[in-house]
């Protein structure tokens, strides 16, 4: 199996493309990548899985490969326009300039040639003004009557029709480069949207950061490290940059939580957004929960393995998969998102060294209900409970992963909600495995490193993860749109994995509730700068 990668914003797709953040508007990252599976199958309305069924539009297929997830958002965002009188304007040039060379060279039809060249002229004229049928003037009317009657004049003619076939073959040729153009350009604007950090963002870190150094304290500095590592209460961590996303899912959590005094957060992030963090989670008490901040590069050391891992805060990686399987000798594709542990998240035994359990939340998280039960939930002397996805299977992509060994039945398991045993991790050294891993996959930039992730996540952790009940975490709220609020509310934790994560202009309408439920509104900063949930 061939993989190819592609720069971030390139809007071609082949086997293989991912879409990272360029400038981290959310903490994890894209990748995608076409895998042949012969028994592929996808999530119901209610969350399940099931058969797919095939389609004969083999045009949508190809354009889900090249677009990927644009092709999505755009078909569920589609709005119905008043326009039908302009198609007919348009088809009616679309004839006439088809028409219009082969009038010209008859001599007899000098007078025809010259009416339809008027014609089009003013057709192209109008159009380049308007888009929908309310913008028309009000005599167009009789211009769609006299462009019918030159039509049909050029038509009565003794015309030689493959003049007129070839150029109405170039007319739909051009035609459709230019859609396809527009198409590009629409994609690369929604991966833009996707992945540019909003100037709304920017302000709120800089705010914080700057009234961290204005009003520094010892309220802000000192902590309490004999209750940051008491084994009694309740250890929770999160990778990100987005303070505004963790504060969500640290609010969400807490709101929930029977006993919020018993836990504490250890927020990890980088040199950048540290102070801002700091700052943010020092204004509320959040129920009496506590708070430890980490600068991810203070920890440099513990991803000494990876050079590339050492130079930034890596959090959870996010892949879009694509199936095909061969169904009465057609090819049909499914697609899933899949989230693992980023290179980060193997330092966490060197981050917490004197905690042997935590549960860790990616930051498109919301927490529903209180979380104890992950907390008794027995591992059964594995190293970290997950959902599993079993729609992929190590045998499923053996070419992929290459030639280690491995058990083909392993499934896949999903980040998002992860109870992780530190001690047995500890006692594993999978943090040595992995890295081992990586080092044999990955190459001599960060996009192989990247590329590499997946397999060594995948396969540093085979049958050492314990399934949690498919029930407690409903995954898709970034991608899928047939969830039903059944389903969302009888979910422990929402995770919002997938392009359309809550915090955007293009997130899923029908879901953001569930996420602005715990938006915190009332600081000071969100209006300052423009930020609205």
């Amino acid at each position: 199996m061939l993989l190819f990668w592609f720069p971030p914003m390139k809007l071609k797709r082949d086997n293989l493309l991912w879409e990272r953040p360029l400038s981290k508007i959310h903490t994890v990252t894209s990748e995608e990548l076409l895998f042949q599976n012969k028994t592929g199958t996808e999530r119901n309305e209610n969350g399940m899985y099931q058969q797919n069924v095939p389609s004969s539009d083999e045009n949508v297929k190809c354009y889900q490969v090249e677009f990927g997830s644009y092709c999505i958002w755009s078909e569920e965002s589609k709005k119905i326009m008043n326009d039908s009188t302009v198609k007919r304007i348009k088809d009616q040039l679309f004839v006439a300039r088809a028409y219009y060379p082969t009038i010209f060279k008859l001599q007899e039809m000098s007078k025809l040639a010259l009416e339809m060249k008027q014609r089009i002229q003013d057709y192209e004229q109008m159009l380049s003004k308007v888009t929908s049928d309310p913008d028309l003037p009000k005599f167009v009317g009789e211009m769609i009557v006299k462009m019918d009657e030159t039509i049909a004049k050029a038509k009565s003619c003794n015309v030689d029709c493959l003049n007129v076939d070839k150029k109405l073959r170039q007319l739909l040729d051009m035609t459709e480069e230019e859609a396809h153009f527009h198409m590009k350009q629409s994609a690369f604007l929604y991966q833009v949207n996707i992945q540019t950090l909003p100037k709304s963002r920017h302000c709120l870190a800089m705010k914080l950061t700057i009234e961290f150094f204005n009003s520094l304290s010892e309220d802000l500095l000192v902590l309490d490290s004999d209750k940051l590592e008491d084994p009694e209460l309740r250890h929770y961590v999160v990778f990100s940059r987005n303070v505004i996303s963790t504060s969500v899912t640290v609010n969400s959590t807490v709101m929930n939580s029977k006993d919020p005094e018993d836990i504490v957060f250890h927020l990890v992030t980088d040199q950048q957004n540290f102070y801002a963090f700091k700052s943010w989670f020092s204004r509320k008490s959040y129920k009496g929960a506590s708070f430890h901040i980490l600068n991810i590069e203070d920890f440099q050391s513990v991803s000494t393995n990876s050079n590339l891992g050492a130079q930034k805060l890596s959090s959870s990686e996010e892949y879009r998969i694509s199936f095909s399987r061969n169904i009465k000798n057609t090819q049909v594709e499914t697609t899933e998102y899949l989230s693992v542990f980023g290179h980060s998240h193997f330092a966490l035994p060197d981050l917490l060294k004197n905690i042997s359990k935590v549960v860790v939340l990616d930051d498109d998280v919301v927490v529903q209900k209180d979380l104890s039960s992950l907390w008794n939930f027995d591992l059964g002397g594995k190293v970290i409970g997950a959902v599993q996805f079993c729609e992929v299977r190590l045998g499923q992509i053996k070419e992929y992963v290459g030639e280690f060994s491995y058990d083909a039945n392993s499934c896949a398991w999903m980040s998002g909600v992860n109870i992780v045993d530190l001690e047995k991790w500890r006692e594993l050294d999978i943090g040595s495995i992995y890295h081992g891993l990586l080092q044999r996959f990955e190459g001599v930039n960060e996009e192989s490193w990247r590329i590499g992730t997946l397999r060594a996540s995948l396969l540093a952790f085979q049958d050492l993860v314990q399934p949690l009940p498919i029930e407690w975490i409903q995954s898709g709220l970034g991608h899928n749109y047939r969830i039903t609020h059944g389903r969302i509310r009888k979910s422990m934790a929402l995770h919002f994995n997938g392009n359309r994560k809550p915090w955007l202009h293009l997130s899923i309408p029908r879901y953001k509730k569930y996420w602005r439920k715990y938006f915190p509104r009332d600081e000071p900063y969100m209006a300052e700068c423009n930020i609205n949930p």
